[in-house]
């Protein structure tokens, strides 16, 4: 990828070549006259990415560094906000407007209420604790849905190295009562996860070929039943692109159209940044970024802004397409 400035202190000439339409159905989603601007950079493994409306904030993890940072849209203004931060991963918000974490050290998911305290959402499965928690979702009917690939245990760089006690799963937390059921454990490390915009489907990431030769470079989809259970889990798309080579697909979020827009890298110019794809699974967009790129989350007032947390970096782009969550 040729040198550029994302700074916007050096403006490119529009339209951004950056942002690629592979077949025309992207070309509603894609705006002419906006560039892929980068926000901050100085970090060492930028990851969960999470819109605040009420504040008007973007908060992400960074994840060896063990904080959370915030971006505010007022003005800018770049800060910590929360230190240490047990080297948490994934983030989201919930209905009430509360913080959910990924702690990778600690091995648990969390919830920082409105009065500041921190409640553990869940650290066990039938009595073993939890490999690193990474991802998360929530579902209007108060449930937590998690993925518990185990990155953050396998080295002292994003956690606290140590073994796995349990297969790789994906988990939901009842909002009533509390209770973990296992939603699945075919996939070799389940990472990326989110929802139809009708809730009737889950998409989830399998990154597991970071350390499993048989592992498919996939993203698959299941069916959700009673908003309790996912069934029918099939391959939604595969990572491979022609004349490239195929990466990991990492975070994902799904837009008002049922799109899927998916946080992608690992093979290098050209192919690292966002790919989207329409529900039937076809390729037809991508945002070509310098770094690879970790996780995604749609804000702004008219959550039409994609936030991309890349490698070092924080990136955003404006797009035509809406996020069809909350965070």
């Amino acid at each position: 990828m040729a040198q550029r400035d994302y700074s916007s202190k050096n403006p490119l000439r529009y339209p951004d070549a950056d942002i690629v339409s592979l077949d025309k159905r992207f070309d509603k989603y894609k705006i002419g006259n906006t560039p892929i601007r980068r926000l901050y950079t100085g970090g060492l493994w930028s990851e969960g990415p999470a819109w605040n409306g009420v504040g008007r904030y973007l908060m992400w993890s960074d994840i060896p560094n063990d904080v959370q940072m915030r971006w505010l849209e007022e003005d800018g203004h770049i800060s910590t906000f929360r230190s240490p931060a047990g080297y948490s991963n994934g983030n989201t918000f919930d209905y009430q407007g509360r913080q959910l974490s990924c702690e990778h050290g600690n091995r648990r998911v969390v919830r920082y209420e409105h009065d500041g305290s921190v409640s553990v959402i869940a650290d066990k499965w039938n009595g073993k604790p939890f490999n690193a928690p990474n991802d998360i979702v929530v579902h209007p009917d108060g449930a937590v849905w998690f993925t518990d690939p185990g990155y953050g245990s396998l080295l002292n760089y994003e956690g606290n190295k140590g073994p796995l006690a349990l297969k790789e799963a994906v988990y939901r937390v009842d909002g009533a009562s509390g209770k973990v059921t296992m939603i699945t454990d075919d996939l070799f490390k389940p990472n990326g996860i989110c929802f139809s915009p009708d809730y009737k489907k889950v998409y989830i990431c399998d990154t597991g070929a970071t350390h499993f030769p048989q592992a498919p470079k996939i993203i698959k989809v299941y069916d959700v039943e009673n908003g309790k259970t996912a069934r029918n889990g099939k391959q939604y798309v595969s990572m491979e692109l022609a004349g490239k080579g195929a990466g990991l697909a990492d975070g994902i979020r799904a837009d008002t159209d049922g799109n899927i827009w998916v946080g992608a890298g690992w093979v290098g110019e050209g192919y690292d940044g966002v790919h989207v794809f329409t529900p039937s699974g076809e390729r037809i967009g991508m945002i070509l970024l310098p770094e690879i790129c970790a996780n995604i989350c749609f804000g702004g007032k008219k959550r039409n802004r994609l936030f991309m947390a890349a490698g070092q970096s924080l990136y955003t782009v404006y797009v035509e397409a809406q996020g069809a969550h909350i965070a």
